[in-house]
């Protein structure tokens, strides 16, 4: 996910593992885009990539045009949003008990 997310342009790429901290998912990738087109693109790259992966049964809640999508991609979860929106939520600070992965090319551990 983190590779077509990196070609798509994405920014602030961030991986949290949330193993033993909740039972959502097993990791958060939060990213952001610059604007609607721009967060359409990262969902629709994101997709794929799952879909090549062989991961099923993907669900989206959000909408580009909110500032914030949300792709269950069932042990990972990826959290796209505008600037502002992201500077609202504050993921990072409210999982800040999560291990912040390092990124490489070859996506997620």
């Amino acid at each position: 996910m983190t590779t077509a997310l990196t070609e798509k342009k994405a920014y602030e790429l961030v991986a949290l593992d949330l193993r033993g901290l909740t039972i959502i998912a097993d990791f958060f990738v939060v990213a952001t885009g610059s604007s609607a087109p721009h967060l359409h693109a990262l969902v629709e790259a994101v997709q794929e990539a799952a879909k090549r992966q062989g991961i099923k049964g993907q669900r989206a809640e959000g909408d580009a045009n909110s500032g914030w999508v949300l792709l269950d991609l069932g042990e990972v979860v990826v959290h796209l949003f505008n600037p502002e929106q992201r500077e609202f939520y504050k993921l990072e600070r409210l999982w800040a008990d999560a291990e912040r992965l390092p990124l490489s090319e070859g996506g997620m551990p």
